[in-house]
């Protein structure tokens, strides 16, 4: 078991989770995005982030329609947005 995994449970343990909340395509789902916010927004953005996807999906959104769906469409448009205003 890696660290990550072995912190996630640990993590889901002491918020009164189940011992392996995220299954590893979940993992993989928000790791990507929270990167992706990191590198694209600003570092602080993507623990924040994680946070609101997940109360999005304790809210009833399931994970594949908030990220990579909602939210990887947000930076898409972000980036677009930002290559338009670049002046040669």
């Amino acid at each position: 078991m890696s660290i990550l995994e072995q912190w996630t449970a640990a993590a889901g343990s002491a918020l009164g989770l189940d011992p392996n909340p995220l299954s590893t395509v979940e993992t993989k789902a928000v790791l990507d995005v929270t990167g992706d916010v990191a590198h694209a927004v600003a570092r602080p953005a993507a623990p924040l982030t994680a946070y609101l996807l997940g109360v999005a999906v304790g809210r009833g959104l399931t994970l594949p329609d908030a990220a990579p769906g909602r939210l990887t469409r947000l930076l898409r448009a972000r980036r677009h947005r930002a290559s338009r205003s670049v002046v040669p």
